[in-house]
């Protein structure tokens, strides 16, 4: 039954990167296809590639998965496939209303509450996930925001002789770059999450003598999320590239620049960060230089509140889902 669960556990983990590169391939394609720059169809192919090579950069985000968040020597696999469906399930209710919510968070928040229900309070380690996820959740998009502005008042001070034609074909072959930056520092952070998960279930059955990454999870983690991307988050797309701020092809390139630079930045740290809030942020910093009211603030507000409870209902899902199977299995 062990060896049963495992598997089934391992589908489900694959399942939801899948749902994550889905889900998230906005992050990396929305403002590139808004601004003309690529076709949808394109734009989503270049962005899968990239998300796969990303997954093979490091190992740092997965071990701060899988070690740092929960005890992973009182967790078992029924815990792990608890908080992938409570996770699955949050994903796809964002997706449905369209909200760029944070799959990372949607996982961390189901590891949470279902080592909650499994082990109370000693199953979580809350100075990692204060420190590894809260601060960083909090930090990043700032940083995104700021880097996005500062890039941006940047390029229109060095380019206010260009003409208008000549700068949007620039910056158009720019965002070839810097989409495919954004969503290979995507599969780098994101692929990661569930190589971690994938890990610590094969550590709690007993598969691994100590926490490691397995090549075949890399390779598996990787080509999931690039499906997945490839399939497309073409609701969420909208969201990002038009209703929060009309980007221009400038703009665009600034606001993915800026996300691309604060995501690999923090892979290499091990911060498993939400690329949603990151890229968010960054759009909001870049609509930010022209006015204020350029940006759609109440559409920025909804997205704030989809990311508050993104972790404690991904959590809510995920407890509640332990018990039943405990049961069956």
């Amino acid at each position: 039954m062990n060896d049963v669960l495992l598997v089934v556990v391992i589908v489900v983990a694959l399942g939801f990167d899948f749902t994550n590169g889905f889900h998230d391939t906005a992050n990396a394609v929305a403002t590139s296809v808004s601004t003309r720059a690529l076709t949808p169809r394109m734009a989503v192919l270049v962005a899968s590639a990239a998300n796969l090579a990303g997954a093979f950069v490091t190992t740092a985000v997965a071990k701060t998965v899988g070690k740092d968040i929960v005890a992973s020597d009182l967790i078992n696999t029924r815990t792990v496939l608890a908080a992938l469906l409570g996770a699955i399930a949050w994903n796809l209710l964002t997706w449905w209303f369209g909200l760029p919510s944070s799959s990372s968070h949607a996982l961390i928040g189901g590891l949470v509450g279902a080592a909650l229900a499994q082990s109370g309070e000693n199953g979580v380690l809350w100075h990692g996930l204060a420190h590894k996820v809260v601060l960083p959740a909090l930090l990043a998009p700032l940083i995104a925001f700021a880097g996005a502005f500062t890039l941006l008042v940047g390029i229109y001070w060095v380019f206010r002789r260009i003409t208008r034609g000549v700068a949007n074909r620039g910056f158009r072959l720019g965002q070839l770059a810097s989409g495919t930056f954004v969503a290979f520092t995507h599969g780098a952070n994101d692929a990661q999450k569930t190589m971690g998960v994938i890990a610590l279930a094969l550590f709690a059955n007993g598969n691994l003598k100590e926490f490691e990454i397995p090549t075949w999870v890399k390779i598996a983690a990787g080509l999931s999320i690039a499906a997945g991307t490839y399939v497309g988050g073409w609701r969420i797309m909208r969201t990002l590239g038009q209703r929060l701020y009309k980007m221009e092809p400038e703009s665009g390139f600034a606001a993915q620049a800026a996300a691309g630079a604060t995501i690999y930045a923090a892979t290499r740290y091990g911060y498993p960060l939400s690329t949603t809030h990151v890229i968010s942020g960054a759009v909001l910093g870049a609509g930010a230089t022209q006015r204020l009211s350029a940006v759609r603030w109440g559409v920025a507000g909804n997205i704030v509140v989809a990311w508050i409870l993104t972790i404690p209902a991904a959590a809510a899902v995920a407890a509640a889902l332990y018990w039943p199977i405990q049961a069956i299995f």
